[in-house]
């Protein structure tokens, strides 16, 4: 069972980071206003507003950034300010043994992805796909945050569902329990090759996508069948790919008819999650039931403890 990181309460310190690509200050400040507005205290990291070129700062000022606030008492939740590109740069430089004696809540979505799978196969601590900083506005969708505070809250068995008007699809018929792992389809696929390579022996994997054509898509899943990561999974999660192109007359919904039902995991789709407008709080490393026969995804055990 991993490590559960320490609830989230209101008044608890945020530590602010940007660990992969720059934000203006604007944008950084407004939304640090949010959390401050919901009663949060929040501390900044010394290389949050840097930036040099499509990196917010070298790998180790990244990194540092980073083990700050794992080191610092006070800080309850970890909050990055986007992905971007470049947060694989960091990996190599944090400390998983101090991390592991030091769980704290840490959040996120897009390039992400690799920290959070990196920080449950390495530090044994549950992660969370979900929200950024970019993403706390006075607009952003109730449903959002909802799942946020319930994820960060002893809550459990929690059921995941989406919003009304948005049905998960069970594709594939079966009832499995394992952690979940993944997120984002390209920074998934980032860590194969490497000693990060993400370990799905037993997992749920669970993939979304913005922004792509997709033949690359298939292209991305393709190189996953083939690194052995669906032979040993014990099912299959699809978050929505938004903002994605058709490419030959075929759709996201022909990949999924075409490339991962053939596969014969249990299989679920349509859910809202990442990229989308609606965001689902996905614990990584997390014990989650997947039952495509009753269309239900539960996670099972506490994320965080009291």
């Amino acid at each position: 069972m991993a490590i559960r990181p320490p609830m989230l309460r209101q008044g608890d310190t945020i530590g602010i980071v940007t660990l992969g690509s720059p934000r203006d200050a604007a944008t950084i400040d407004s939304r640090i206003q949010t959390l401050q507005n919901m009663g949060f205290n929040v501390i900044v990291g010394e290389y949050v507003y840097s930036q040099a070129g499509y990196l917010a700062a070298t790998p180790q000022e990244r990194a540092s950034d980073l083990m700050n606030m794992f080191e610092n008492p006070d800080v309850r939740l970890i909050l990055p300010v986007r992905g971007g590109v470049g947060v694989a740069d960091i990996i190599p430089y944090l400390d998983y043994n101090f991390i592991n004696q030091n769980p704290k809540i840490i959040t996120g979505y897009s390039d992400i992805t690799v920290l959070l799978n990196v920080l449950y196969i390495r530090a044994d601590l549950i992660t969370f796909h979900s929200l950024l900083l970019i993403n706390f506005t006075d607009t952003t969708p109730a449903y959002n945050y909802n799942q946020f505070f319930a994820a960060t809250s002893v809550v459990a068995p929690r059921r995941l569902e989406n919003p009304p008007g948005m049905p998960l699809i069970s594709r594939v018929p079966g009832n499995v329990t394992g952690p979940v792992v993944g997120g984002n389809l390209t920074s998934f696929v980032d860590t194969l090759g490497t000693p990060f390579e993400v370990d799905t022996r037993g997992k749920i994997i669970f993939i979304e996508e913005t922004r792509e054509d997709i033949s690359r898509m298939y292209r991305l899943i393709t190189h996953l069948k083939h690194a052995g990561k669906f032979d040993d999974c014990v099912g299959i999660i699809m978050g929505e790919c938004s903002n994605c192109f058709d490419s030959y007359g075929k759709t996201y919904e022909d990949l999924i008819n075409d490339v991962m039902v053939p596969l014969g995991k249990p299989l679920m789709t349509n859910l809202a999650s990442g990229h989308g407008y609606y965001k689902m709080t996905i614990p990584i490393g997390a014990m989650t039931n997947l039952n495509t026969i009753d269309n239900t995804l539960t996670v099972i055990e506490p994320t965080v403890s009291p």
